[in-house]
């Protein structure tokens, strides 16, 4: 690193379609570090040679990212070397060319020779949480690299105090730095330009609707959704729920055809309305009309979709999840993951409270927490630097 130069973090790829969150994550954080820690940090991405052009150009028109195409980065390659040899000499060849100072290790661990600082982001403890929605391959595949990340002694990151709690129990021996970085969204302004009432129309969508913008992985739990809107059905309620999201889940294939189908056979085709994968200046414009935001996930580390409710003060109906209790304060309405009842109650209440055309703005003081995850991040960097050179 030359002194006074920006700090290069080499960070690894998301495509979109197979984890949203985790794109919309690097995204928000590359505009945060940009706005906030100018000068300080240059997020340099290493993207596969077949990755999508339409993921990265957004990521690559932020000030200060650089975008790396690289075939060490299609797919799991330099894996098997990692794991036996220590090194995946092939991205660690990358990092030199494009002189990096620190890694960020996200589903992706480069070895325990890494000649870098490096930071381990884990997102959750599903697999630990939820061990019966993996196969057994995913699930120790998961599991190991998360120990030999531990044991490699990085800093590990966290999003938060629910993670920090289960980590300490699934990892009572651990000795790393942990850090805890709760994300915050700060949506560029290029994704707000859209006319919201003119993307609400343009998916033929009432004037209420309530917006559940989570992909088809089978924790996400779209199914006690579906069963509320049949009771509600029952009930003479007219209540609409779009969902928008890939409908790929590697783990489990045909869980999205599952959904729909009992969709179809409650004839609820009208009720639930799934709009693919959308552009994420959809995404904004659907959650600043919508009537409310629903995540009924059965496990999270800290939820993209709620903070970005949050950032346009959306009101939310979400599985009654620790996470979800600490990232909202206690101000969502709240519902069991397997308790339709409940969450069709807290749809007809929001949407009877709720007015009808109305557009959000950010909220105020949106940019002081962004600012705060710019700089709790940078301190985790700083201190993952800080611990290599003990």
């Amino acid at each position: 690193m030359t002194e006074g130069a920006p700090l290069r973090v080499a960070f690894t790829h998301i495509p979109r379609r197979l984890w949203a969150g985790g794109y919309n994550y690097q995204s928000n954080l590359f505009q945060a570090l940009s706005k906030f820690r100018s000068g300080e940090f240059a997020p340099i991405l290493f993207a596969g040679a077949g990755d999508d052009d339409a993921d990265l150009a957004p990521l690559a028109a932020i000030p200060s990212v650089e975008v790396v195409r690289s075939a060490a980065f299609d797919g799991r390659a330099g894996l098997a070397a990692a794991l036996a040899w220590g090194l995946d000499r092939e991205a660690v060849a990358d990092f030199r060319t494009h002189r990096i100072d620190a890694v960020f290790e996200a589903a992706r661990f480069f070895g325990w020779r890494l000649p870098y600082p490096a930071v381990a982001w884990f997102p959750d403890f599903q697999h630990r949480r939820l061990p019966q929605l993996f196969p057994a391959a995913a699930r120790w595949r998961r599991e190991a690299g998360f120990r030999m990340q531990i044991a490699s002694g990085r800093t590990v990151m966290l999003s938060s105090e629910s993670s920090h709690r289960d980590f300490r129990k699934f990892y009572p021996g651990a000795k790393n730095e942990v850090c805890v970085v709760r994300f915050a969204t700060g949506p560029s302004p290029a994704f707000l330009t859209g006319n919201p009432v003119e993307i609400v129309a343009q998916y033929q969508l009432p004037e209420k609707y309530f917006y559940l913008p989570n992909q088809f992985y089978t924790h996400k739990n779209h199914q006690v959704v579906v069963d509320a809107l049949a009771i509600l059905a029952e009930r003479g309620f007219d209540a609409v729920v779009c969902a928008s999201g890939s409908t790929e889940d590697r783990r489990e294939r045909g869980y999205f055809d599952e959904v729909m189908a009992g969709v179809r056979s409650r004839g609820l085709e009208k009720r639930f309305r799934h709009l693919g994968m959308i552009p994420l200046a959809h995404v904004y414009a659907l959650l600043r009309a919508c009537a409310g935001l629903i995540n009924p996930s059965r496990s999270e580390g800290w939820s993209t979709t709620v903070e970005e409710a949050k950032s346009f003060g959306v009101p939310m109906i979400l599985s009654d999840l620790d996470v979800h209790r600490e990232q909202t304060n206690d101000t969502a309405s709240y519902f069991g993951t397997d308790d339709p009842a409940t969450l069709a109650d807290h749809l007809m209440r929001v949407s009877q409270d709720s007015e009808a055309s109305i557009i959000r703005n950010l909220v105020p003081y949106q940019d002081h927490r962004v600012a705060a995850f710019a700089a709790d991040f940078g301190n985790t960097v700083q201190r993952a630097m800080q611990a290599s050179l003990r």
